[in-house]
């Protein structure tokens, strides 16, 4: 199932600015709403459609990814990736989404569809736990994110995960029907 415009608004969670209201939008917005009532994320430490821009053979692209945590310093620690689909299938794809985050890579990634989870740690890319309950709270994630080995990328690195990201955002975007799925959006030059 793609998603695709319902033609509404929603109140978004975070800013409270009104959003398109979409097939998975209210899944997005009561994820959001578990982290920080539930799981204690300050709210101000969650950023929501963060931009990840990047280039493959001279073209520039870019993809929201839903959801970027911070620590209190502004550092990036952890990506969450909405997933229509088997968990499963969306790992590789978030993994390398949280190693090309914008100032990353961060410390762990989580992909789920709001019923199945898993959490990865992005150096490895090992899945250290599946499940709702996989979700860590505020403070247990940065505990992890402090005794995580987070390190830069190399370019040859950073070149290898940008096109495997970009293979499945393919897979997501154009690949699949044509028609109804709109391709990454190309970077607009600053």
């Amino acid at each position: 199932m793609h998603e695709t415009s319902l033609g509404g608004t929603l109140r978004d969670y975070l800013t409270g600015e009104d959003v398109d209201e979409t097939t998975f939008e209210e899944f997005r917005q009561a994820l959001v709403k578990l982290l920080v009532e539930e799981k204690g994320f300050p709210k101000n430490n969650i950023r929501p459609k963060v931009k990840l821009k990047y280039s493959v053979d001279g073209e520039d692209f870019e993809r929201p990814l839903d959801y970027v945590v911070y620590d209190d310093s502004n550092k990036p620690i952890f990506v969450i990736i909405f997933c229509s689909g088997e968990v499963g299938s969306y790992e590789r794809e978030t993994v390398c989404a949280g190693r090309l985050v914008p100032d990353g890579p961060v410390a762990f990634a989580l992909v789920t569809d709001t019923m199945h989870a898993s959490l990865m740690n992005v150096m490895s890319g090992d899945v250290v736990a599946r499940g709702m309950e996989a979700i860590p709270n505020w403070e247990r994630l940065l505990k992890m994110a402090e005794e995580s080995d987070v390190r830069p990328l190399t370019v040859e690195q950073r070149e290898r995960q940008t096109r495997v990201f970009h293979t499945y955002c393919g897979f997501l975007f154009g690949t699949c029907c044509n028609e109804s799925c709109p391709e990454p959006s190309p970077s607009k030059k600053d």
